[in-house]
């Protein structure tokens, strides 16, 4: 157990994480990549170029070549990291899909994604599909993903997650493209027209019986005492039920790949897939997006973090105590218990508690806790400091036999920003970035830099969200100062992997 507490502490300290001090899988893998390891592909890189990016002293700025690459002017910059790990593992995806409507029942189901890619041409604008409009369903999606312990889970998911996600909106497309409509409570591979008028027809037979058999003997027309009525599923609902699952199974894909595959590490996911009028902002981890709407913050995301999941992680563990090994405690103190504490009492928490509260400490006390640590520093585990992302199915405790990944979970939480309802400017942007920007600057230093940047560029540079951007990197990388990365007010500059997308919300207006 000592052991384990000094690689503990060593981790806590700013050691590497468990994975690997090269960003790849410990030991090396005889098993081939997924997909070779690159940069976003709308920033068009050369093989060397990707190379030269790579540079962790100079820290090159990437940034787009052609706006035209992005749909809606989107602007886009990254810059690796000041050698916390060999390759940058931040990944990034911008797609425009298109997805057709499901075969009918007479043809063989097909449970792939029907979604066609469109983003690899000018602005995302592909050729004719040769189906009618009204059959269409199409969104617009960005993503980024930070990677731990290795790119190969952040190269996947950027891959794959929107085609996950395609492939669920395809599912209840029929039910998305009729306004007002009520989804039925239960579906299989039938036309859902015919489900839906089976169902309402269910519905008001059992409304009927119901009716019947509240009146009294005689009085077949009294009024129940009690109706029960089946629960309102809203369309907003089905698309963020389809982005929950589409992470389920992203997570569940790279499970089973990782067999065949060298899928390394694992990574965190922020999306926003914008959808009829309305962005959907999915986040499971540490990063992060803000609307900035005439120079004021929305905040469209939560990070979750040791310190944010308590509760949550320490029910699961007092639920299922063989998760922890015999090795930690689901208890939280505001130090690390020691032997001489024995008998006398100390400040704790529990998954029930915001507060706190004095107990007797006991010998199960002084096992190390499991979370331990304040902030940036907070671990799970004596691991990890995120609670929230994909992969890591093979993370263990140092030196142990616990998995880590019972605690870690796949789900986002979406919010829902209504574009179509609100009235937007030039300078009101969705800002997307990773940990590297927000640990060094604040949402309100974020707005008033972009604010600032944005009013003195020329309103028609389709350019000017991507120098943006680029600004962005700038002010949370600083230079390097005294062998150290510096920026205002001579604060230490962020040292890890940063990449900004920013969208403009007037653009999204216009397309829907």
């Amino acid at each position: 157990m000592l052991t384990r507490v000094r690689s503990a502490v060593a981790s806590l300290m700013g050691g590497v994480m468990a994975g690997g001090s090269g960003g790849e899988q410990p030991g090396g893998s005889d098993l081939p990549l997924k997909f070779p390891y690159g940069r976003a592909e709308f920033l068009g890189l050369s093989p060397d170029e990707v190379e030269c990016s790579a540079d962790h002293i100079a820290r090159p700025i990437l940034i787009l070549k052609e706006t035209r690459r992005l749909p809606w002017s989107t602007g886009y910059a990254e810059v690796i990291n000041a050698g916390k790990s060999t390759l940058n593992e931040d990944q990034a995806c911008c797609e425009v899909l298109v997805i057709k409507r499901r075969p009918s029942e007479t043809s063989t189901p097909n449970r792939t994604p029907s979604a066609r890619r469109r983003s690899s041409l000018p602005n995302g604008e592909g050729p004719s599909l040769n189906l009618d409009a009204s059959e269409d369903l199409t969104f617009h999606y960005w993503a980024l993903f930070d990677g731990h312990a290795g790119s190969g889970a952040a190269v996947v998911a950027s891959r794959l997650l929107h085609h996950h996600i395609a492939l669920h909106l395809q599912e209840v497309m029929e039910i998305l493209r009729t306004p007002n409509l009520v989804p039925p409570t239960c579906m299989d591979e039938e036309p859902i027209n015919h489900l839906l008028n089976a169902t309402s027809h269910r519905a008001l037979t059992r409304a009927a019986s119901l009716r019947g058999a509240a009146g009294a003997p005689g009085s077949p027309s009294t009024p129940p005492t009690r109706f029960f009525m089946e629960k309102k599923v809203s369309q907003e609902s089905l698309v963020i039920g389809a982005i929950e699952n589409a992470f389920k199974d992203m997570d569940v894909q790279i499970q089973k790949e990782k067999e065949s595959y060298n899928i390394s590490g694992g990574c965190t996911a922020l999306m926003v897939l914008c959808l009829q009028g309305k962005l959907y902002v999915g986040n499971a981890g540490d990063s992060r997006a803000i609307v900035i709407r005439a120079g004021e913050v929305i905040p469209m995301s939560a990070e979750f973090t040791p310190e944010s999941e308590r509760q949550r992680l320490q029910f699961l563990a007092y639920m299922q105590p063989h998760l922890l090994g015999n090795e930690f405690t689901h208890l939280e103190f505001p130090r690390r218990v020691q032997r001489k504490e024995v008998g006398k009492k100390m400040l704790y928490r529990d998954f029930t508690m915001s507060g706190w509260a004095y107990k007797t400490i006991d010998d199960d006390d002084l096992k190390f806790p499991l979370i331990y640590g304040e902030g940036k520093k907070a671990r799970v585990l004596a691991t990890i400091g995120v609670t929230r992302g994909l992969g890591d199915h093979n993370l263990k405790v140092h030196d142990s036999n616990i998995y880590i990944k019972p605690f870690l979970s796949c789900c986002p939480e979406v919010r829902v920003y209504p574009l179509s309802e609100c009235e937007h400017g030039a300078d009101d942007v969705l800002v997307l970035g990773t940990d590297g920007l927000w640990d060094v600057l604040s949402n309100k230093e974020v707005a008033e830099a972009v604010t600032c940047f944005l009013a003195n560029c020329d309103p028609d540079d389709q350019h000017r969200y991507t120098m943006a951007a680029q600004d962005l990197i700038m002010r949370a990388r600083g230079v390097l100062k005294d062998q150290g990365w510096r920026i205002s007010n001579d604060r230490l500059g962020s040292g890890d992997d940063i990449s900004v997308f920013i969208i403009p919300l007037v653009c999204g207006n216009k397309q829907d």
